[in-house]
């Protein structure tokens, strides 16, 4: 089984404390659409609405991209992605690069023993 790995957008974990921070992380990729994608999705653009070609592209690659980072992140020995954000750029017309990053860290369970209570 595979061992799965916490990312959250968050700076932290409910019910979990960092033990230590392993350091930045990321999972990049960059997609190309391809002439015929291209031809479909520039006539489709002339009468206006979602260009779902382009959509599922970009979701596929943020995916991707995730899988990255989490395979980064397992790399440097952490068990959490904290912060995780993304960030694109077209690179020339017909490229796009995707970049999911954030803060490798190790996390545990907070003790859920309760705190001594003084009864002075």
């Amino acid at each position: 089984m595979k061992e799965k790995i916490i990312v959250v957008t968050t700076n932290y974990v409910p019910g979990m404390r960092v033990r230590k921070v392993v350091g930045p992380a990321f999972g990049l990729i960059v997609r190309s659409r391809g002439v015929g994608g291209n031809v479909v999705a520039g006539l489709r653009s002339l009468v206006g609405g979602e260009i779902h070609e382009y959509t599922r592209m970009l979701s596929d690659a943020r995916e991707d991209a995730v899988r990255r980072l989490v395979d980064n992140a397992k790399s440097m020995g952490a068990n959490a992605v904290l912060g995780m954000s993304f960030d694109s750029a077209d690179l020339g017309s017909v490229m796009t690069e995707i970049v999911a990053y954030g803060t490798a860290v190790v996390v545990e369970r907070e003790s859920s023993k309760p705190e001594p209570v003084s009864l002075r």
